[in-house]
């Protein structure tokens, strides 16, 4: 079998995502696991392998079957939409925003029809995007849109453990309307099939708890008395192996060392600080629940230290990597 074949839109051109794309393919790791498509812009591409001197050949493709995989070749589908005299690092971009989007949308373009296998992502600026007439908050919601799949499911894997959200960009006081036992039993049945479809389905999921001690039977909150502890239940009752609500302050340690397969953490910060604390770099972003794969590097455009060629690549290498672990249980 083959090694899949991933493609790596090239993010903002003003940010990190081009070197981190040019350091990615040089690597040795990513040589031996995946074949390697960037969608970019040639000019800008060139000059990213310059700044980082990775000495790789910049080969422009129409198509991947043209692409010529092996050391030292960077496969380059050229979409020409960066005007360099019009462009500076580390700054906020209408043309660098609209350039970013149109990359992510001829990448899931090749992957609906099945020419990539995956897509693995590099940073965008939300400012940017908005200043270019984008009309998406992020890469969640514009692979959403166009692969036809309304609320995607994030999931962070880091070293094994795996972190699934049951809200993502919303305040604090508005995930707590969230927090209701339908939510929880559509989310839980929704990340165990995404588990399946990753061929990671054994074992049992954990939802972790809301408030201080899970609450302490409604000592300290009754989300868990009212909504988590009733969706528990009832999906125990259908059969799927669900455990919880367990302490946030030890389930993720638990998830970590193997006792669970993946943890469904309530908000945002509460599963971002977990996965990043345990190794920052290697967090990487799965969206599920999409008839496609998208692996993503889990940190930002990095503005200050654009085109300096320092950034450190390690986390777009494993995204890539996951996205060639994961690619064979997509293929059409």
């Amino acid at each position: 079998m083959g090694k899949s074949l991933i493609a790596v839109p090239m993010g903002d051109p003003a940010g990190v995502g081009a070197e981190i794309a040019a350091k990615s393919i040089a690597s040795k790791e990513v040589v031996d696991a995946a074949d390697c498509i960037i969608i970019g812009d040639k000019a800008a591409m060139e000059n990213a392998v310059k700044i980082t001197d990775t000495k790789l050949r910049v080969h422009v493709i129409k198509e991947p079957e043209e692409g010529v995989f092996q050391a030292g070749v960077l496969n380059l589908i050229d979409l020409g939409n960066v005007d360099m005299g019009n462009f500076e690092f580390g700054r906020v971009n209408g043309m660098c925003g609209k350039a970013a989007y149109e990359y992510i949308a001829k990448s899931i373009e090749l992957a609906n029809a099945g020419k990539v296998d995956a897509v693995a992502t590099t940073p965008i600026n939300k400012e940017s995007l908005r200043a270019g007439g984008i009309h998406f908050i992020g890469h969640t919601e514009i692979f959403g849109a166009l692969t036809d799949t309304k609320d995607p499911l994030t999931m962070f894997e880091t070293n094994g453990m795996r972190v699934f959200f049951l809200t993502r960009h919303v305040s604090l006081r508005e995930m707590l309307d969230m927090i209701t036992k339908e939510r929880i039993k559509d989310y839980v049945k929704r990340c165990m099939e995404a588990l399946r479809k990753l061929g990671a389905a054994d074992g049992t999921m954990a939802i972790a708890g809301l408030n201080p001690h899970s609450g302490e039977h409604g000592l300290f909150g009754l989300e868990e008395v009212n909504e988590i502890m009733p969706a528990v239940e009832e999906l125990q009752a259908e059969g799927y192996h669900v455990a919880g609500p367990i302490g946030a302050d030890s389930v993720f340690h638990q998830a970590a060392i193997g006792r669970y397969n993946s943890v469904l953490s309530l908000y945002h910060d509460q599963g971002h600080i977990a996965a990043k604390t345990l190794d920052f770099e290697k967090t990487i972003a799965i969206t599920n629940g999409m008839p496609i794969l998208r692996t993503s590097v889990d940190h930002g455009t990095a503005f200050d230290i654009a085109g300096k060629g320092i950034v450190s690549a390690v986390s777009m290498i494993e995204a890539i990597l996951l996205a060639a672990k994961y690619a064979p249980n997509f293929a059409k």
